[in-house]
């Protein structure tokens, strides 16, 4: 098949790529290179089924030759990119989400869209369904994110119902792995880069609030099971494992075998006390479920920054 990614310079998009190339498939990776990162597909370049294409999504997008697949993962989507990036971000949900659709519908293309768990907002719902409607704050400085996907997933079912383009929404959950920048703003590189560096780790409010991680070979591995299914409704992707902010600071500590401290600062504003999937759907619909242990994921990640960090 002929795979479209975008932002497939990314974290997540990156290892979408590798996969679909192991595959045997013709993968495009398009990038703006805003957030994402060339050297995530450096190693692919000399790939004879890899083009790369360096071009911003919420400007219209012509290709050539057939597609088969798209994969629409262009956006920031750590809060230090969304709040830097706010109006980048509310268009390319809108904008970027939109002329990848028209691009999917011209081309009779399955399309499939990266969505979030931050469309729950802070949920009064736990754990949360697919079925839930979410507690968003639109007004927020976190709303430019939350509304651009919850945008981009009533975008992607209008196309659905509309003009028939074959859809699919993932929402995904808090994925660590390699590849995650250590400027990415998010609690695991945080952690793990304050860490090895001897620094304090920063604990917002009294660390009770709660995530479930999902390792990037577990997430990537539900992408394609729910790219190959005929589930056009959204489907929750993560680790149903919940575990509270300050548990994982220890946990960090001790993996990584430093002696820094923990300090604490003020909860950032409208932060989600908790956060879990009920993946049941995932689990009827794509036979899914994680298989990473935390702390066997969370042992590679931190080598792949205590190589990172020793680069710098």
């Amino acid at each position: 098949m002929r795979i479209v990614i975008t932002g497939g310079a990314g974290f997540i998009g990156s290892h979408l790529c590798e996969r679909y190339l192991a595959a045997g498939h013709h993968v495009t990776c398009v990038d703006n290179l805003l957030t994402g990162v060339a050297a995530n597909v450096g190693h692919l370049l000399s790939h004879q089924d890899f083009v790369f294409i360096e071009h911003d999504v919420s400007k219209p997008l012509f290709l050539d030759a057939a597609v088969d697949r798209i994969l629409h993962f262009a956006s920031p989507a750590s809060p230090i990119d969304y709040l830097q990036l706010p109006i980048q971000t509310l268009k390319v949900g809108s904008l970027g989400t939109h002329n990848m659709l028209g691009v999917a519908r011209a081309k009779k293309a399955r399309f499939l869209l990266a969505s979030t768990s931050e469309v729950y907002g802070d949920p009064e719902i736990h754990p949360q369904k697919e079925d839930y409607w979410g507690n968003v704050n639109p007004i927020g400085i976190r709303g430019v994110y939350d509304e651009a996907k919850r945008f981009a997933e009533a975008m992607t079912m209008a196309y659905h119902r509309t003009h028939g383009v074959e859809t699919r929404i993932v929402r995904i959950f808090n994925t660590y792995g390699n590849r995650m920048r250590l400027d990415d703003g998010r609690v695991l590189p945080n952690f793990m880069g304050q860490a090895l560096r001897g620094e304090p780790l920063t604990v917002y409010g009294a660390g009770d609030q709660t995530r479930s991680f999902c390792h990037v070979t577990d997430l990537v591995e539900g992408i394609v099971r729910l790219m190959e299914s005929d589930s056009p409704e959204p489907v929750n992707i993560g680790n149903p494992e919940e575990v509270t902010i300050l548990q994982f600071a220890k946990e960090i500590l001790e993996l990584s075998g430093s002696s820094s401290p923990i300090v604490y600062k003020p909860l950032p504003q409208d932060d989600p006390r908790v956060r879990k999937p009920d993946i049941t759907r995932a689990r009827q619909r794509l036979g899914w479920e994680p298989l990473v242990n935390r702390r066997e994921g969370l042992l590679i990640t931190l080598e792949h920054f205590k190589k990172r960090i020793a680069a710098i």
